[in-house]
């Protein structure tokens, strides 16, 4: 058998060992064109030999596997997700694994393309942040048993692995804490429609309501779209009510920034004139003036999580799917307009 030219084996050179063309053994590699057998196993040797690693998916056909993790996720519309990325990247490469990461940019139709690119690379499972849509992606992934793990939006299935924090209680307890400092009339900005996230927010929000014997009234919630100008809008609308809210729960740190600006421009002053508090914590929660209340999710726990679940799948096709659910902290501040708070980090 000849042996390679290069310290660096070449498809030229598979192609010399298994007597084949270089055509051929980009057919193998690329699963282009059916191969026949004989001829497929002889390249599939001399990839082995050589160890031949100027391709992954070369790599895969041998050894069953690139040792790579898909990662579709929409980069714009939360900083939280650059910090959930970290967690995701430290975790697979502490198991080995490098990560693909492809933007949905949050819609559907570009979701199902960059899911299928990822497919076309064989890695060997997927983190999913699901785009607001008809779930015909996570569809798709299960029919064709692509291991699979949804992070962060959870959706109402139970063929799936999937985890989160917990939304529901988190929100309801923001809520309940507002209205024992005597709010009466508390409002919501909440995130963008069709987002697991945002429906159960908004209705931790009215569960907290009707914890304290408030009434739900539907002019009391304004859409920020899970962004920084749909938060100043929102908040805009809702100081047009002939009664604005005397408080306000927000439901997430982009439309956070997009309330102080706003309240800036106001001329009001947040825990003063308006206390607030908001679902999610960023590094510069407690260095505004006030400092913000709010509940922090264990984003390092749900990355590490994530990536430990679907090793799990790949290893165990057959386990039953999970859903996991993790508790934030309550981070209390100052913009709630309590007195006498000590700042938390």
């Amino acid at each position: 058998m000849p042996a390679p030219k290069s310290s660096r084996p070449t498809q030229r050179d598979i192609a010399e060992i298994a007597g084949v063309s270089i055509t051929t053994v980009s057919h193998v590699v690329n699963g282009t064109r059916a191969v026949a057998e004989e001829t497929k196993a002889a390249v599939l040797r001399a990839i082995e030999t050589t160890g031949y690693t100027g391709d992954a998916i070369a790599r895969s056909l041998v050894t069953g596997g690139t040792r790579t993790l898909g990662v579709a996720i929409s980069l714009v519309a939360n900083p939280y997700f650059a910090a959930l990325m970290q967690a995701i990247e430290r975790e697979a490469a502490n198991a080995g694994y490098t990560i693909l990461l492809a933007d949905t940019h949050d819609a559907v139709d570009t979701e199902r393309a960059t899911v299928r690119t990822l497919r076309s690379r064989r890695v060997d499972g997927l983190l999913l942040t699901p785009a607001p849509g008809d779930g015909s992606v996570i569809s798709e992934l299960v029919a064709l048993d692509v291991p699979t793990v949804l992070v962060d939006r959870v959706a109402t299935r139970g063929d799936v692995d999937q985890i989160g924090a917990e939304n529901i209680q988190a929100t309801s307890a923001l809520t309940a804490h507002l209205a024992s400092l005597g709010h009466r009339r508390i409002g919501m900005i909440s995130g963008a429609p069709g987002l697991s996230t945002s429906e159960e927010r908004t209705l931790g929000y009215r569960l907290g309501l009707g914890r304290a014997g408030l009434t739900w009234t539907d002019e009391l919630v304004a859409c920020g779209q899970s962004s920084r100008d749909g938060g100043a809008l929102a908040l805009s609308t809702l100081f047009a009510l002939p009664e604005p809210p005397s408080a306000l729960v927000v439901g997430n740190d982009s439309m956070m920034v997009g309330v102080l600006h706003e309240a800036r421009r106001r001329g009001m002053r947040i825990g003063h004139d308006l206390p607030v508090v908001v679902y999610d914590d960023v590094e510069w929660a407690d260095l505004v003036d006030p400092p913000l209340t709010t509940m922090a999710q264990p984003i390092e726990e749900i990355g590490r999580q994530a990536v430990r679940l679907l090793l799990a799948r790949i290893a165990d096709p057959e386990r039953k799917p999970e859903t996991v659910r993790l508790a934030p902290t309550l981070r209390h501040r100052a913009s709630c307009g309590c007195p006498h708070v000590h700042p938390q980090s």
